[in-house]
């Protein structure tokens, strides 16, 4: 079956970026000039995604604006004839019925953000998206994951090499390589301390799922720090169905964490020509400082 719909678990408080987040949802936070959930929902309908599925929760009214017409905004823009800027946003909108919204109304982890959507996903393969989780690659990662899944025909997660006594942070994974590119997971655990590790390889947010991923999450197991983790579940699902890692090429930056985010920030906006000899001039003089 063809992916066509991809899960965004959006709920999440951005507890880290107070108080920026106080009002605000983190996923609208810009990296340049366009929020980080902009960012990964092209992601998705440039892997062929037909339908987004936000997994909200209180205070994103600010996420659902951005994907909505704003006529006032139009309106002023047409006025002055600035039709680029116009042609903009208005793309930003997707077709009617393109974007569903449904609400985690527990803050009970990433396993239950997904188990939320299972009504609207049904039975189908799926794709889940962590907007925090920003990738710079001259190949979206996603629709190279699809790709793998049309050949594989089993649930598949973007993985990377991590720092090993960063392993506390990630769902960890023993895996064996079988093609380039493509490791086979034998097991995986959430968030181990770096002793205890079987490896430094790690499950970012990127993943393509089957449906029987449901039946695991149903369950509500906690796992670390109390909540219902996807890892836990992914790792029943090892039991009855065979699960692939993909190794990425490109950087990821974790933008919920400060540091990740303003490297996001720079990275990005030194891609851009019109910022890019400003930033490089900027960054040489403040490294004499240094």
């Amino acid at each position: 079956m063809k992916i066509r719909k991809a899960v965004f678990p959006v709920a999440g408080l951005g507890t880290r970026f107070i108080p920026a987040t106080k009002a605000m949802a983190k996923e609208m936070l810009p990296v340049v000039d366009k929020p980080l959930i902009q960012y990964a929902v092209e992601e998705a309908f440039a892997a062929g995604i037909e339908q987004i599925i936000f997994v909200t929760g209180r205070g994103k009214k600010a996420l659902e604006d951005h994907f909505d017409r704003s006529y006032e905004i139009e309106h002023v823009l047409e006025n002055k004839g600035k039709t680029d800027l116009l042609k903009q946003i208005r793309e930003l909108v997707p077709k009617t019925g393109t974007i569903i919204y449904t609400r985690q109304h527990e803050p009970l982890g990433l396993g239950h953000a997904i188990w939320c959507a299972r009504d609207i996903i049904g039975d189908e393969p799926f794709a889940v998206l962590l907007a925090d989780d920003l990738i710079q690659t001259d190949k979206p990662v996603l629709s190279e994951m699809v790709k793998k899944f049309d050949r594989l025909r089993a649930s598949i997660a973007a993985v990377m090499e991590v720092e090993k006594d960063q392993t506390d942070k990630y769902g960890i994974l023993d895996a064996q390589a079988v093609e380039k590119n493509i490791v086979k997971i034998n097991n995986m655990v959430e968030k181990p301390n770096p002793d205890e590790a079987p490896s430094n390889l790690a499950i970012i947010g990127r993943y393509i799922l089957t449906p029987k991923i449901f039946e695991y999450l149903g369950k509500k197991e906690k796992g670390a720090g109390g909540e219902i983790q996807l890892t836990d579940a992914m790792k029943a699902l090892l039991k009855e169905q065979p699960i692939y890692g993909y190794k990425f090429c490109g950087q990821r930056f974790d933008c919920g964490d400060k540091a990740g985010f303003q490297m996001a920030n720079l990275a990005f906006a030194l891609e851009r020509p019109d910022m890019r000899d400003k930033l490089i001039k900027f960054i040489k003089k403040i490294q004499k400082d240094f």
